[in-house]
């Protein structure tokens, strides 16, 4: 009997899937648990459609994230912070206050999460911070760190 999986099975397969079972396991256990349904041709088709505006949706936040991506790499934000001598920071630029900067700067909300900093800035001058933006998209912000007088 062929049935669609609603949920990740365990030794069977993942979710959305088709699969071919026998009709006792799938009408006493998986359909009777919920974790499937008969491979009937409407649940099929509806399972298309689902995938379809998934993969539509995915296709989506990869093009905003590009266009997100093509604006950043254009784009310096500055910070001022107190620094002693040879342009040493009291302290360090943490990814959070690059965020925040930036949204106050440009108006653009990003995860600090999505700055990827090694290690907090703790010079003056300009760094070059990666953003991950998408699983496939990398941008590359330009920090630039002011003495503040």
């Amino acid at each position: 009997m062929k049935v669609i999986l609603l949920k990740d099975v365990k030794g069977q397969g993942k979710k959305g899937e088709i699969k071919e079972v026998s009709e006792g396991y799938a009408q006493n256990f998986l359909i009777a648990q919920g974790l499937a349904a008969p491979a009937t041709t409407g649940t099929v088709k509806v399972l298309d459609n689902q995938k379809k505006a998934e993969q539509r949706r995915k296709d989506q936040e990869k093009a905003d994230a590009k266009t997100l991506s093509e604006k950043l790499n254009e784009m310096t934000v500055q910070i001022k912070a107190k620094a002693g001598e040879g342009g040493r920071l009291f302290g360090a630029i943490p990814s959070k206050q690059i965020a925040e900067v930036l949204e106050k700067q440009y108006k653009i909300v990003i995860d600090k999460r999505k700055i990827v900093l090694e290690e907090p800035i703790r010079t003056l001058g300009v760094t070059k911070v990666p953003v991950k933006l998408h699983s496939e998209v990398t941008a590359s912000l330009n920090v630039q760190v002011l003495e503040e007088k």
